[in-house]
């Protein structure tokens, strides 16, 4: 089965470059503000969106990210509203993949296989569950991967050549390697390292291998391209929701155009990288 981020990452490497990818959080700041957001980013110049499904315990997300879920739950955003965000985003752009970020307990509480039914319904091309190592690939990973959805998997700076085939036995879609240790929102402290890295998991599989986690600036996302097919951002676009909020903490009309301006420049930098055929 052809999948949508199969094709678009063939797409983008048919243009010789990386593909951006970026994260907002579903229901930040509010449901229809972020469903604006979503449905501008592919115009920004997003090629992939991650779409983070609002926890109460983030435990591998930074300040941003956590402020972002919590501004999401305070204005009542579901697992169940984000799946009708993706449905509504469909009814205009049927081509731009969308996967699910976050914590398993939402979908636990929800039921996997109603879930899995639903989540295809609405348009969903993947899920990223940064809580359910391999060793658990029955609970979702399995029967997300039956269901026709592609699983994206954590490799970190501590997955080493013994653990890499663990990670990437039932991976597919991408690979997301988390440029640092700790949680998001740090700084890359090496670019060489992140590269080395890359070319290390390419060579344990032919999915592509996208890198997030510390990515702030057009000039990051260029330095990353280099040897990525994928340049994640996601903390910095956030902040951008938060830094354009007023007083009350509401949604201004600099709201999405903030975080549209940031995608464009960070497109800008992933594009100004052109790969060898």
């Amino acid at each position: 089965m052809t999948t949508r981020l199969a094709i678009r990452f063939a797409a983008c490497a048919a243009e010789g470059r990386a593909a951006l990818v970026t994260f907002v959080t579903a229901g930040d700041p509010d449901h229809a503000t972020a469903q604006a957001i979503l449905h501008a980013l592919p115009g920004a110049g997003a090629d992939i969106i991650e779409l983070g499904v609002p926890f109460t315990d983030p435990m591998a997300d930074g300040i941003p990210i956590q402020l972002a879920g919590q501004r999401a739950l305070k204005g009542g955003q579901t697992l169940r509203k984000t799946l009708a965000m993706v449905r509504d985003f469909r009814k205009v752009d049927a081509a731009t993949p969308i996967v699910l970020m976050g914590y398993y307990n939402p979908i636990y509480v929800y039921g996997v296989d109603v879930f899995l039914k639903d989540a295809l319904e609405a348009g969903i091309d993947g899920l990223i569950m940064v809580d359910l190592p391999p060793e658990e690939d029955a609970e979702l990973c399995l029967p997300a991967l039956k269901a026709g959805l592609n699983f994206v998997r954590l490799a970190t700076p501590t997955t080493d050549d013994k653990r890499l085939p663990k990670v990437l036995q039932n991976t597919s879609g991408f690979v997301y390697y988390v440029s640092m240790t700790g949680i998001t929102g740090g700084v890359i402290a090496s670019y060489d390292a992140v590269g080395e890295a890359v070319a290390r998991i390419k060579a344990h599989t032919n999915l592509p291998v996208a890198v997030g986690f510390g990515v702030k600036t057009a000039a990051d996302a260029a330095a990353i391209a280099k040897g990525a097919d994928g340049v994640v951002v996601g903390s910095a676009l956030v902040e951008k929701v938060r830094l354009s909020l007023d007083g009350a903490g509401k949604a201004t009309p600099a709201t999405v155009p903030a975080v549209t301006d940031l995608v464009s420049e960070l497109a800008r930098g992933v594009r100004s990288v052109r790969k060898a055929a």
